[in-house]
């Protein structure tokens, strides 16, 4: 059985959690400055989560009318592993559990960004309910 029940379990935690990240001073505020428009697309539940960097920085669940700098496709169970540090971006990718479309380098430009999300994302998922 997935970890996220249906895709409004889905948002609800990962919505929250990237809320939490671009509330952060200091991911918050580097992420907008990127510019950069990340689309994940999700797989079972499927759905997809957006994060603009408009109006000091954004999270869109569900479809938008724009064009993503870098698209981010997994399953949500490894996108669970991911925020729980089980599995490594490297691993996933060479794996194939993350396929990435974009400009690498603007990728791994943003992944030090990703430490506040880390760090809430088991509190997080706890209060939804989730197993960690």
């Amino acid at each position: 059985m997935p970890v996220f029940e249906n895709t409004q379990k889905m948002y609800e935690v990962l919505g929250s959690l990237f809320e939490t990240l671009l509330k952060d001073a200091t991911a918050g505020p580097k992420f907008v400055e990127s510019e950069i428009v990340i689309k994940f697309e999700i797989s079972d539940p499927s759905g997809n989560i957006w994060l603009l960097p408009d109006e000091g920085g954004k999270v869109v669940c569900g479809s938008a009318s724009v064009k993503p700098t870098i698209e981010m496709t997994l399953s949500g169970d490894t996108c669970h592993k991911f925020w729980l540090q089980q599995i490594a971006m490297p691993v996933a990718l060479a794996k194939g559990l993350i396929k990435a479309k974009g400009p690498m380098p603007k990728v791994i430009k943003l992944l030090p960004l990703l430490k506040p999300a880390y760090a809430a994302y088991p509190d997080i998922a706890k209060a939804h309910g989730l197993a960690i």
